[in-house]
């Protein structure tokens, strides 16, 4: 990924002829069906409970931050000035999907990274109180590498990947598409 990047003319991502979505980035780390079918545009259920709440959440916290900032096909959570330091913060209504979470947010910080600006970025999660700092690492950014290609496999593939029970299906948008 890094030689698709021209990281010194501040001409960021031009190479690369697709980028996930920080959707994807967070599917991928729960499910790589939930990837394939968000890649097909096929989204999940909207009337999902856990779904709605988790937007109730996101519109109402942190109202005096500029929120929902897009930047190509990333939407950013909440994005403040921090002392002259750029912040990102990404809402999310509970830690259960910690790490989901904070690799979206990391591909965030990647992305900003290649446009020329460094960031620190925040996980905030309102309901419990709960606040970690992130930082974009050497390790994390290959991880990340990884993650994309995979993606990008995974977007071709003609039938979804196989179906494994985990602990995340029970609150899943997908249920019905998955286990019916």
């Amino acid at each position: 990924m890094k030689d698709d990047f021209d990281q010194t003319s501040g001409q960021a991502e031009k190479n690369r002829p697709t980028k996930p979505s920080g959707t994807l980035i967070w599917y991928y780390y729960i499910c790589p069906r939930e990837v394939w079918f968000m890649s097909r545009q096929l989204n999940p259920s909207q009337e999902n409970p856990f779904i709605e709440i988790g937007k109730l959440i996101s519109e109402e916290s942190y109202e005096r931050e500029r929120k929902e900032v897009r930047v190509d096909n990333i939407v950013i959570d909440v994005l403040k000035d921090s002392g002259g330091k750029v912040l990102v913060g990404e809402v999310k209504k509970s830690s259960r999907y910690e790490k989901s979470a904070m690799m979206q947010l990391c591909y965030y910080l990647l992305r900003l990274k290649y446009l020329g600006i460094e960031a620190k970025g925040l996980l905030l999660f309102p309901k419990e109180k709960k606040r970690i700092e992130v930082n974009l690492s050497p390790e994390i950014e290959n991880e990340l590498e990884n993650a994309i290609n995979e993606i990008e496999m995974i977007k071709q593939i003609s039938t979804p990947p196989k179906l494994k029970k985990t602990r995340f299906c029970a609150k899943c948008g997908y249920i019905e598409v998955c286990w019916s």
